[in-house]
């Protein structure tokens, strides 16, 4: 059988976990084992939360509105309706900013919103 030649490949590879591991505590940043389980697992739950922290903010979009939707009366799934009936096409992420920081412009919105109800 063929000897296998790899040159420095085995110490380049522990060389990347060990990197990426920098900051960990403990045997997590030094011993290569368990430094390389700590950044699989760290990289899994930072691809899983990559999506999640899209639905949080989704979450936290629909919760803003719908709190300074009822200050007018409403509730939040009529103030959707509403603002599609009367053609009004802006995203939650926008509708949230214009509650929170534009008062004004937002009860304006629901005002639109709430003639097509």
């Amino acid at each position: 059988m063929a000897r296998v030649r790899r040159g420095n490949r085995k110490l380049l590879r522990r060389k990347k976990i060990l990197k990426q591991a920098k900051g960990y505590f403990g045997a997590r940043r030094k011993n290569y084992r368990t430094a390389k389980e700590a950044v699989e697992r760290a990289l899994t739950y930072s691809y899983r939360d990559r999506r999640n922290k899209k639905r949080q903010f989704r979450r936290l979009w629909n919760i803003r509105i719908n709190a300074a939707v009822r200050a007018h009366d409403l509730n939040y799934s009529r103030f959707i309706y509403g603002l599609n009936k009367a053609n009004i096409k802006l995203n939650r992420k926008i509708l949230a900013n214009l509650a929170v920081s534009e008062p004004q412009t937002f009860s304006e919105i629901v005002k639109k919103a709430k003639v097509y109800i």
